[in-house]
């Protein structure tokens, strides 16, 4: 019909394009594009300002390259949307289309509201005899999420991201809710969240304390698992994404997306990077008794890896019920726009990616050359930025610290055992020792990889908190509801005597002794340290080595108690750490005296001042070590234009033995003397003093000291 004036009518869909994936806002309306190569119709469902009401269905006219596609010329930033996807429902042949459940777009860049659980999010009949072959028919609308048409739009000024080189990075692993819900100095409504986060004061105290990244744990939409919510509980740690594009919008104190950019922003302001923790290997849908949330009911048989003899099941290597496809080149794409975008869009340095290995299984086996691999280290934008595996997962051969390619870093867990067994007092643990100080060499030293591809840690968020590494033999999981069968059993820990809480004085002397030594080990270790949130002010989670659904006290940093004299012990570690370029080396030591240098590299040291024999290293009941680290510039320290940075030498002393050992010091250069710069048996640790050569040094008995090279008159 054409109106009197002679116009023609502008129809209320128009055929839109395949390609951006999401919706898209171009200032005038906005184009719709999902991907679904076995959808019959793809239904977009528009809703009220509030997500309570569904107001509009529109049918997406055009479907190209697996796309369908559809421009809504009056859709504006804010509109609230889902889909409802048309299919065969046919789990016997990986097929789970049920039109009746409202779904997220999987390139949706915002959501709003939360998931209220009930058997409607099910696509099958949930108690059905027939189970998951069952079909459910039920409208889930008014409990799901619902995805945002955003407005990009964001003022950067002129920010510039730092893009620290490796070997001055020193990572801080915080989760972005615990870190700040205890916070007396921040408003109630900002803890918890990016806001919060972005105050002053926390970014204040982030660069105080000297580190150069935060890596916080899953920021991407996540669901809270409905077993959890049962209990009263939650999916604290956010390992169960559903939406690899949208922030959580629980960390939203705004609600909009450009908090996070804020958040970005003012870190980088203070030389801060950000690194996040992301989870491609599984979404929050599991198993084939899951829910139907997103890509389950938007193309169930292309987004998983099914099983090939039973399609209705999935494959699975990390223990969560499904793993994503990433051999589908439009699943592959999935992830790679996602981490580009929050780099390019979001402003993001890095990612650590959870379970790695699940990314690069080529069928059933590891392969360093699999498709996501090559992908990202071929890509002019991913290539660039920081990029950490968790280097095991739960499937056949699922160990593969080492094994990833050039660019990548990993979490080094050999780092983290060995020197846990050391300071626990354990025999035959000195040869390893020298190893993961000295960067794991024999891990990490092939393809041109360098020191920082290890990543050194003590503690992470998995596991005992340092103050309850010192504390707990036992883990004290009962919170859980699992009856303490969850968590790890063997945590290479040690009590100091007594079991948790202690009164006893020296207990607790030794206690704080063992945390600084432990501090201590990872700041003057060759590689990458990561120093987990709370550790450098005494946090403690009661015993519980998995507090992964306590968003509570359990999981909250305990700022009220927090040690301000082990909190400026770190401080002094990250300082010297960053003045000191012999503490944080570019290359693998060679045992070798540096070209035009008087020292070796690296010189390793009994109690007696001399160097260690096969028989040494091998003694079982061996528990000290010592080693100087040479100062020469030689082929080592360069600046990035070429000339030398020269340092000084280092002495380090270390005795995990009950008792005291008289250690030799060795020469120092130019018949100078040794400064001591901290010894982790004395109270305050940093006190000064200097020791001449050859003279017998008391190490007390659980204790480091620090020396550095001091020429006399």
């Amino acid at each position: 019909m054409i109106p009197a004036s002679g116009a023609v009518s502008q129809p209320r869909v128009l055929p839109g394009s395949a390609y951006p994936l999401g919706a898209t806002w171009d200032g005038k309306g906005a184009n719709f594009a999902l991907f679904s190569a076995h959808a019959e119709k793809v239904e977009l469902c528009i809703f009220d300002r509030r997500g309570q009401r569904e107001v509009e269905r529109i049918v997406l006219p055009e479907y190209t390259h697996e796309v369908w596609h559809g421009y809504l010329p009056d859709a504006r930033p804010g509109m609230l949307y889902g889909y409802r996807v048309h299919g065969p429902y046919a789990p016997q042949e990986g097929h789970r289309f049920n039109p009746n459940k409202l779904l997220l777009d999987p390139y949706a860049k915002a959501i709003r509201g939360r998931l209220r659980w009930s058997d409607a999010h099910f696509g099958y009949r949930v108690g059905s005899s027939r189970g998951d072959l069952s079909f459910d028919r039920r409208d889930n609308a008014s409990g799901m999420p619902k995805c945002v048409v955003v407005d990009p739009a964001f003022t950067w000024n002129s920010e510039v991201a730092p893009r620290r080189p490796w070997s001055e990075t020193i990572i801080y692993e915080m989760h972005p809710r615990g870190f700040t819900m205890q916070r007396e100095d921040l408003p109630d409504k900002l803890r918890g969240t990016f806001a919060g986060l972005s105050e002053p004061a926390i970014v204040g105290y982030l660069a105080d304390l000297g580190i150069t990244a935060v890596e916080l744990l899953p920021v991407q939409a996540f669901v809270e698992d409905r077993h959890l919510v049962q209990q009263g509980l939650t999916n604290y740690w956010g390992y169960n994404t559903i939406s690899f594009f949208a922030p959580h919008p629980a960390y939203l104190a705004s609600g909009e997306v450009g908090e996070f950019k804020t958040l970005v922003r003012r870190l980088h302001d203070a030389g801060i990077e950000i690194i996040l923790d992301v989870v491609y290997n599984h979404t929050a849908e599991g198993n084939e008794l899951g829910p139907t949330l997103s890509f389950r009911g938007i193309d169930n048989k292309s987004y998983y890896r099914l099983n090939p003899d039973e399609p209705r099941l999935y494959a699975d290597t990390t223990g969560c019920g499904n793993m994503l496809n990433v051999h589908h080149p439009r699943v592959l794409q999935l992830i790679t726009d996602s981490l580009r975008y929050w780099v390019q869009e979001m402003g993001v340095d890095g990612f650590r990616f959870d379970l790695a290995p699940t990314l690069a299984r080529e069928y059933n086996d590891f392969d360093s050359h699999a498709n996501f691999l090559d992908a990202v280290r071929q890509d002019p934008v991913l290539s660039r930025v920081k990029l950490i595996a968790e280097p095991w997962d739960v499937g056949h051969d699922g160990h593969q610290l080492g094994h990833f390619p050039p660019g990548w870093s990993e979490w080094n867990d050999r780092y983290r055992d060995t020197v846990r067994r050391f300071w626990r007092g354990e025999e035959g643990v000195i040869g390893e020792l020298a190893t993961r100080l000295t960067g794991s060499a024999d891990i990490f030293d092939h393809r041109g990889r360098r020191p920082w591809a290890s990543i050194n840690f003590v503690t992470a968020h998995d596991g005992f908190t340092l103050n309850d590494l010192v504390s707990y033999e036992e883990k004290h999981n009962e919170a859980n509801g699992e009856d303490n069968e969850d968590g790890h059993d063997d945590n290479l820990s040690w009590n100091c005597g007594v079991e948790g809480a202690s009164d006893d004085p020296d207990v607790r002397r030794l206690r704080r002794q063992q945390q600084r030594n432990f501090l201590a080990t990872l700041m003057l270790s060759q590689g990458v340290p990561m120093l987990l949130a709370g550790d450098e002010f005494g946090n403690g989670q009661s015993g519980n080595n998995n507090a992964y659904c306590q968003d509570n006290a359990i999981g909250w940093l305990n700022w009220p108690e927090a040690d301000e004299q082990l909190t400026g012990f770190v401080r002094r570690l990250t300082a010297l750490r960053r003045r000191h370029p012999a503490l944080r080396r570019r290359q693998f030591f060679t045992g070798d005296i540096t070209r035009g240098g008087r020292l070796k590299d690296v010189t390793w040291l009994t109690p007696e001042g001399r160097e260690p024999t096969e028989a040494d290293w091998d003694f079982p009941e061996a528990r000290c070590l010592g080693f100087v680290l040479a100062g020469e510039a030689g082929d080592y320290f360069l600046t990035p234009a070429g000339s030398q940075e020269p340092d000084t030498p280092f002495l380090v002393l270390m005795n995990a033995h009950r008792k005291a050992i008289d250690f030799t010091l060795v020469a120092a250069p130019d018949d100078g003397q040794w400064r001591r710069l901290l010894d982790t048996s004395l109270d305050p640790p940093e006190t000064e003093e200097n020791f001449e050569a050859f003279t017998a040094y008391p190490l007390k008995p659980y204790s480091i000291a620090l020396f550095v090279a001091e020429a006399v008159g």
